[in-house]
């Protein structure tokens, strides 16, 4: 028997393998089988079994099958031969995103999938009553014995030494006595085992949410709606109670997309109190153990609705029945590399595939799901007013460039500390955010904070010739940050000392330029020390749960003024938060991005949203320097469909998406003349294909340096190939990845990005 295997390699096709008869009955499409290519061992995915012989080559043997099941399902096959295609991805690294780590990774032998981690457990085997004379002379073990009795007389031995605070020598010797047992037991990883479900809330749903519910409940199999609704309108108890419908009624299962890990705590607190231990968690700060152990879980049918982020629409749920997008806008969706999904659009094609329904859902919703929407393609279901009857809160716009120079502050870097000259309140944050923040300390409620810049300064730039301090990696200033004190590049990773003087012209100490969050919570700290302050950024949530530690604060009331980038701008939910600031709104509005106006507005939407969902109101201050950008005007009235109609209208001449498709290739290489020569060259070849093959199908933008020109020591030049034909789009794609002419010299790579999200 011959089978095609994908290997998680960058060739576009897969490998043909014989399958010795011993493994016959194991080897079956979507198994993990264990093969050779060339000098090395690798893990790959069986794609098709009888297939015919190759022309050339010798065929050599599958290793080993060491799964019992298949670790694919036929429908998530599909699903990524589908990707696989659209994407221009080759098919092994499609299959290997679908799977968990601990089943991909090189390790040889390959453990079966059916694994579970296995403990020692330690159980009492009576109720002991003389024990003062049992125990005299062994004080530790009748503290050890009684700690496993109060543990419910089981316990993983290992953590119960550790937790009575004596060796495994006392636990063996309560073995040798007779008065414990040891065994051997399957156990798995818990994400929850460090938090407990939240309290669970009464809602009783708003007239519009009944009447959503009832048409998502009625909505065919392979059909989709795009729920609008706007902020604390009450989307969640919408998919709850959709979703109740799906679990119990109907013995189904469900997945449930978040675009942050920040949000996926608060959202499975959610599910969990509705749904009980029939909830998994699936995201990228999961240990490779957990996330493995929630995959079986899920696999074996154990857990019913699965809540994670993007990588989680690929979670093996049984009789899938629904799929939900929460902040289906968000670009967080979208893969930074191979294969470059977007999960929203595998939510539709695997929900169509499986006969599921899907519901995408946003206060804002992106101009493409939007779009559909207005064609008929997905049902408009519409939340217009916040439930319980709370108000959408008061935006008031702070034009900055009225303020006078006395009021900015210069920040000043000399030797290891840092001065502030002027006002140093005034550069962040203007008198009437700083009276607004003042009146909610006062009457003991919360304010959330946005600025979309992490660290302490922008960049360092020396006062007298302008030298600004670089990433030696990639084309980018570097960003000051003061705990620990550090110049960091955000893309690369890069980490230097800040300098004592300018390194170009031996000139004084060098100038801190703009604002970071870390600055900010200096500030706030020195105008209002009493004041609980929380800072929730990149640098501060780090360690496992730490989103959920900050926000765990935030809902206990045991924080002020909660203040970060984008991550606290959407989903959260906390009613005594009444102001929320933002400090710069014109971080992004002006970037060589189609999509910098809608990412704006979409972020200013969102952050004022997390203002006024309980009985008390709410009010935005929004500070920029472009208060009549459309953007910011119309985030201020709330005003989606003018926002839509304006933006739309820009994407008309000249067209982008959602007018047409587009994809964006980018050819990268170490040397910078040969990049541009590589990706001019690149560009012309596929004018001229397009000519011959399909002429006028296909428009081809550039070449042109990226915005961002190099990174990671890679130089980076691009080009945008257009097409309303989305087959046309996916051909021309699918070509250049395998043929184009691009040179092996200067490590130079093409990269194709499907419906890209960001053209930085």
């Amino acid at each position: 028997m011959l089978v095609a295997v994908a290997l998680p390699v960058a060739v576009p096709r897969a490998y043909v393998y014989a399958v010795p008869e011993p493994l016959r009955a194991r080897v079956v499409p979507g198994s993990r089988v264990v093969v050779p290519l060339g000098a090395r061992t690798l893990i790959g995915i069986v794609t098709a079994i009888d297939v015919p012989s190759p022309a050339k080559g010798k065929l050599r043997d599958i290793v080993s099958a060491p799964d019992a099941d298949a670790a694919l399902s036929a429908p998530l096959l599909a699903l990524g031969r589908w990707m696989s295609r659209y994407y221009a991805a080759p098919p092994g690294i499609v299959l290997r995103a679908m799977l968990p780590v601990a089943l991909t990774g090189a390790a040889v032998p390959v453990a079966p999938i059916k694994r579970q981690r296995v403990a020692r457990i330690a159980k009492t085997l009576e109720s002991l009553l003389e024990r003062d004379t049992l125990f005299k002379r062994a004080p530790k073990q009748r503290a050890l014995y009684e700690l496993l009795e109060s543990l419910g007389a089981s316990h993983p031995a290992r953590a119960l030494v550790v937790q009575a605070g004596v060796t495994a020598a006392v636990l063996t010797q309560l073995v040798t006595r007779g008065l414990v047992r040891i065994e051997q037991a399957p156990i798995a990883r818990d994400p929850f085992a460090t938090r407990a479900i939240a309290a669970a809330r009464t809602l009783v749903p708003t007239d519009a949410q009944r009447n959503a519910i009832a048409q998502l409940i009625a909505l065919p199999p392979g059909q989709g709606a795009l729920l609008r609704g706007v902020t604390g309108s009450g989307k969640t108890l919408v998919y709850i109670e959709y979703l109740r419908d799906v679990i119990e009624k109907r013995d189904q299962g469900a997945i449930v997309l978040v675009p942050e890990i920040a949000l996926t705590p608060q959202t499975v607190d959610r599910f969990r109190t509705a749904f009980g231990d029939r909830v998994a968690v699936l995201h990228s700060a999961l240990s490779d153990g957990e996330r493995f152990d929630e995959w079986a879980s899920i696999s074996r049918g154990e857990k019913r609705i699965v809540v994670g982020a993007r990588s989680a629409i690929f979670a093996p749920v049984h009789r899938l029945g629904a799929i939900v997008v929460d902040e289906e806008h968000e670009a967080t969706y979208k893969q930074g590399d191979s294969p470059r999904y977007h999960a929203r659009d595998l939510a539709r094609v695997r929900a169509v595939a499986e006969q599921a329904t899907f519901v995408l859902g946003s206060a804002s919703p992106s101009l493409e799901s939007w779009t559909q929407a207005q064609r008929g393609e997905l049902l408009l279901l519409e939340l217009p007013e916040r439930a319980g009857g709370a108000q959408l809160p008061t935006v008031h716009v702070i034009d900055r460039r009225k303020e006078s120079a006395a009021t900015r502050a210069a920040v000043v870097r000399t030797g290891t500390t840092t001065t502030l000259q002027g006002t140093s309140f005034g550069h962040a944050i203007t008198p009437a955010l700083e009276k607004a923040l003042a009146e909610r300390l006062a009457r003991r409620e919360q304010s959330i904070l946005l600025l979309n810049r992490r660290g302490y300064a922008h960049f360092m730039q020396c006062g007298d010739c302008g030298f600004v301090s670089q990433c030696p990696n990639c084309a980018i200033a570097l960003t000051y940050h003061r705990t620990p004190e550090r110049l960091a590049c955000h893309y690369c990773g890069h980490r230097e000392a800040p300098p004592a003087h300018c390194p170009n012209c031996g000139g004084p100490p060098m100038r801190e330029r703009g604002l970071g969050t870390q600055q900010l919570e200096r500030l706030l700290t020195e105008r209002w020390p009493e004041a609980r302050i929380a800072r929730m950024d990149m640098d501060t949530t780090g360690a496992k749960w730490a989103h959920a530690t900050i926000l765990d604060r935030v809902g206990s009331g045991e924080v002020d003024i909660l203040l970060g980038t984008q991550m606290i701008a959407k989903g959260l939910d906390f009613p005594n938060v009444t102001l929320v600031g933002v400090i710069d709104a014109d971080v992004g509005i002006n970037l060589p991005d189609f999509r910098a106006s809608e990412r704006c507005f979409q972020l200013l939407s969102q952050v004022a949203g997390r203002a006024g969902r309980g009985a008390k109101g709410g009010e935005v201050f929004i500070q920029t320097r472009e208060p009549t950008h459309h953007a910011v005007t119309c985030a201020v009235t709330h005003d989606y469909l003018r926002f839509a109609g304006e933006e739309l209208e820009g994407r008309s001449r000249p067209a982008y998406p959602p007018m047409l498709f587009l994809a964006n290739a980018v050819i990268s290489g170490t040397e910078e003349i040969a990049t541009g020569d590589a990706a001019r060259a690149v560009a012309d070849w596929t004018r001229r294909l397009i000519h011959t093959r399909m002429p006028g199908a296909v428009e081809v933008v550039g070449a042109a340096p990226c915005p961002v020109e190099r990174i990671k020591q890679r130089w980076r030049w691009h080009f945008l190939v257009k097409s309303a034909d989305t087959d046309a789009l996916g051909r021309i794609g699918r070509y250049i990845v395998e043929h184009g002419p691009v040179p092996s010299t200067a490590g130079m790579r093409l990269a194709w990005d499907r419906d890209p999200v960001t053209l930085l």
